[in-house]
């Protein structure tokens, strides 16, 4: 039998933000095997008599090791034909994509990859807040909040040192862990946003600075799954000119 692997990346959350190539991979799909942070009404382009199944890792929550996704998709391919696998952002973007890819050619199953937005860079472009910009920050960074360890990248430190738009993804459960590190290498005024459920009708959204977040998180019940974005860039946002005004300067 023929067997497909094509990882999709399905965006930030929005399911108008999944590309047309990635829609024509699922109204081909035998097997649809879906992330917790992909929007479920994508499911709807898949055929109606494909097995669809939720293979997300949600904290909390009982979910599936890699180990096991791994083995499903093989496993799907093998019985079915044409696995899409549809993941939160973009595949290769800490969502083990790679993996899953290297693992599934080991049993000669052909792959394929269609890219996503990241929420990496989606989530603070629908808020309006660039990344980068000429006159502010020339380059970013996008670090992991959460390694396999469980501690924060080395990397981070070095982020903390530059003078660069700093992304970080899952890292809310370290959020003063972070704030410590930025205050270490003196940018405790440095502005902060973190978006919560980006591009979804669920976003919420706070603003502030690395001395206060912490604080602020803790009064708007800001959470998990959110984009952590530190950085001058911050400074332009509507809701940080408005709270913090009077300090505003380039």
């Amino acid at each position: 039998m023929y067997s497909k692997l094509t990882l999709v990346g399905a965006g930030p959350g929005d399911s108008e933000l999944i590309t047309l190539k990635g829609i024509r991979a699922l109204q081909i799909a035998d097997v649809v095997l879906y992330d917790a942070l992909a929007n479920d009404s994508l499911l709807d382009y898949a055929p109606q008599n494909a097995v669809k199944m939720n293979v997300g890792k949600r904290k909390g929550q009982h979910s599936f090791k890699q180990e096991e996704i791994n083995d499903l998709i093989v496993s799907a391919a093998l019985e079915y034909g044409h696995v899409v696998r549809l993941k939160g952002g973009d595949p290769f973007v800490f969502g083990r994509g790679y993996e899953e890819l290297e693992y599934a050619k080991t049993f000669g199953i052909e792959t394929e990859v269609i890219p996503g937005v990241s929420s990496s860079i989606g989530v603070a472009a629908a808020v309006q807040i660039p990344i980068t910009h000429r006159d502010i920050a020339r380059s970013f960074w996008v670090v992991t909040g959460h390694t396999s360890e469980g501690t924060l990248p080395k990397d981070l430190e070095l982020a903390a040192q530059s003078s660069a738009t700093v992304v970080i993804l899952m890292g809310m459960s370290k959020l003063e862990e972070i704030a410590a590190i930025f205050t270490k290498y003196g940018k405790s005024e440095i502005p902060i946003a973190i978006i919560q459920s980006g591009t979804t009708g669920n976003q919420k959204s706070v603003f502030g600075q690395v001395q206060d977040i912490v604080l602020k998180v803790n009064e708007s019940k800001v959470t998990n799954p959110a984009v952590i974005i530190i950085g001058e860039v911050v400074r332009l946002h509507p809701e940080y000119i408005e709270a913090y005004v009077a300090e505003m300067k380039f």
